[in-house]
């Protein structure tokens, strides 16, 4: 294992645990797929903005989104490793 390698894995390690903090600290809306299908989902999202949930959503949608490049990262670095 290389200094990258170990340096990639204690990385994802943080961001994962900063995914499911700040999943686990969303609220639950109750409605689930229901929701989804009946619209009403979609007529509650301009009220919440500027809200605490707008701004959980998109922390998650960020880490995640770090999360799968770091991941594609250290795949490519660890091929060209080798």
């Amino acid at each position: 294992m290389t200094v990258l390698e170990i340096v990639f894995g204690v990385l994802m390690i943080l961001v994962a645990a900063a995914i499911i903090v700040v999943v686990l600290s969303q609220e639950s809306k109750g409605q689930g797929l229901s929701g989804v299908i009946t619209g009403t989902e979609m007529m509650s999202g301009e009220s919440r903005a500027r809200s605490k949930e707008a701004r959980q959503y998109r922390a998650t949608k960020i880490a995640a989104i770090v999360f799968f490049v770091m991941i594609i990262l250290m795949n490519i670095f660890s091929m060209l490793a080798k």
